[in-house]
């Protein structure tokens, strides 16, 4: 067994080594807006690192919102939501959470990973079961692990397998699936109209993870619902506010039973301090562009078919995407890393995605489309990965 300072000596010598070989591509200083072009260390990248995928970061209306909260209610709240930290900004940005997702109330957290790590350790315990894709975000994970709950795994949107484990364990009082909407090292899309009915036949909860779906997925942006138009569907709706709402944050979203539940009972909002009147603001003006400006759903669709399908037509492997996370799976490190230093140093601003982050030998770089990319830059992109990929013989 690896001692803690061991493992602390290895990894700091695999990070000195990828310094050294000019193959570390991470927390470089973005200078300015996360806007479809982006300057990084004084020289300008086509962006295809960013979740925001509406390209509404600086949007005017947004920004201007946020500065009206700072003027009017401070830079904090001082408290945590239940005692001194709630405004009507925090009210308003929970109300419109709840109109966007169709349901009865919302609660917000500090970000994404609380949302999930807190809910699910609040609404699950030791007696109930979790099932979950095997594919899943880290902060599920983590939140099954958290709640003391049983919890299987099963293969990658495969039906079969999840109902041979809804069918073994039926037996459980409490029983909730959850899922991501849209896998975010994959790019693809949850089963929804298939677990829902597993759920109905075998008396179980579903809970959707979003994080990559809001804003994405569905004509206006609502989500997997509205993508595979089953309004209802979804038990428990959990999404972020930092993606495709250009915020800090993340959100529950259900019956008002649920919420107040929640907002009484999950540690991660009860003892977690209020986000910020800025943020708040920013994510409320947000919804409302993204209810206004409905061309940008469009747009995304747009440059996502034609992005994904010119890696395609070059040979590389996207994988199963049909989102705007648009993968290239390479599997061996070394020729990932080859890779992302040819289109880095080309003018594309991307990261690869390396075990442990996920599974060994599926190493890749992962691409976020943009509303806001031109065609111009669609094209350049496809350019320098074909280039990359016919240089150092991947495709």
């Amino acid at each position: 067994m690896i001692e803690r300072s061991e493992k602390i000596k290895l990894f700091s010598q695999r990070l000195k080594n990828a310094k050294k070989a000019n193959r570390y591509f991470y927390m470089r200083e973005i200078q300015g807006p996360s806007r479809a072009k982006v300057i990084v260390e004084g020289k300008e990248y086509i962006n295809f690192a960013s979740y925001s995928y509406l390209g509404i970061s600086d949007h005017p209306d947004i920004m201007q919102a946020a500065k009206n909260a700072i003027d009017k209610y401070g830079s904090a709240t001082g408290g945590v939501r239940l005692l001194a930290g709630t405004t009507t900004l925090h009210t308003k940005l929970e109300e419109k959470i709840a109109e966007f997702k169709k349901v009865e109330a919302a609660i917000t957290y500090s970000s994404g990973y609380v949302a999930n790590l807190s809910s699910i350790s609040s609404l699950t315990s030791t007696k109930d079961i979790i099932v979950m894709d095997k594919l899943d975000h880290a902060s599920i994970i983590d939140g099954c692990m958290l709640s003391g709950a049983h919890f299987r795994t099963y293969k990658h949107n495969n039906m079969k397998h999840l109902e041979k484990i809804l069918e073994k364990n039926k037996d459980y009082n409490i029983k909730l699936i959850i899922v991501d909407a849209v896998f975010s090292m994959d790019g693809d899309i949850a089963d929804l109209p298939n677990i829902r009915k597993l759920a109905d036949k075998y008396g179980a909860d579903v809970m959707i993870d979003e994080a990559h779906a809001l804003g994405v997925l569905g004509e206006t942006g609502r989500g997997i619902e509205e993508h595979f138009n089953i309004d209802g569907s979804v038990d428990i709706k959990m999404g972020t506010l930092s993606k495709t709402i250009p915020s800090v944050g993340g959100y529950i979203a259900g019956n008002k039973d649920l919420i107040n539940y929640l907002k009484h009972i999950s540690r991660g909002f009860v003892f977690s301090a209020s986000l910020p009147p800025s943020s708040v603001a920013a994510a409320l003006a947000a919804l409302n562009v993204m209810e206004k400006e409905t061309w940008r759903y469009e747009k995304l669709r747009e440059n996502t078919r034609l992005f994904n399908q010119g890696l395609i037509e070059m040979g590389y492997n996207t994988m199963n995407s049909e989102t705007a996370v648009v993968p290239i799976l390479i599997g061996d490190e070394e020729r990932t890393l080859e890779l992302a230093r040819f289109v880095n140093d080309n003018g594309i601003y991307v990261c690869p995605i390396l075990y442990p982050a996920i599974p060994k030998n599926t190493n890749r770089i992962r691409n976020h489309v943009m509303a806001t990319h031109s065609i111009k830059d669609i094209n350049k992109a496809l350019d320098i990965y074909y280039k990359g990929g016919k240089k150092i013989g991947i495709k």
